[in-house]
């Protein structure tokens, strides 16, 4: 994609710090950082959300998350836990259409948080949306 701008950078024609580099995969440093340390993971090829994302390419991005959160935690860095996050859409957040996993490093009272209004439905309401979301994957498995 030409206005891409994490295709720019895995093309190398973005300017990025760069914590890792595989033949599928990138991860580098966020440019506006929800704590200090937080960076992205991006498969190096382009799909915009997650219907377009190669499963494949969703298991490199998820394991090389896996693997730098893993070593966030062990490293001088003062890490206490790591949040991995990925918005997908526009009313998810994503604010860039290639595919990213954040990785936000965690300390207490960092200030970063999840905020909502947390609900307490009925079973049948859950069992409803259950059977809604099962059917869909069955259909598009099919």
């Amino acid at each position: 994609m030409t206005d891409c701008i994490f295709c720019a950078i895995v093309a190398g024609q973005a300017p990025a710090s760069v914590v890792l580099d595989e033949p599928d995969v990138l991860a580098f440093m966020d440019i506006r950082p929800f704590t200090p340390g937080h960076l992205l993971v991006i498969p190096k090829r382009h799909a915009s959300g997650l219907a377009q994302l190669d499963p494949e390419d969703g298991a490199k991005v998820f394991a090389a998350g896996q693997r730098i959160a893993t070593a966030m935690r062990a490293s001088d860095l003062p890490i206490d836990g790591v949040n991995m996050f990925l918005a997908d859409g526009v009313a998810a957040g994503q604010e860039v259409f290639h595919v990213h996993l954040h990785l936000v490093p965690r300390t207490a009272g960092d200030g970063f948080g999840i905020r909502a209004r947390w609900q307490t439905p009925r079973r049948a309401v859950l069992d409803g949306t259950a059977e809604a979301i099962r059917t869909a994957v069955e259909t598009r498995r099919a």
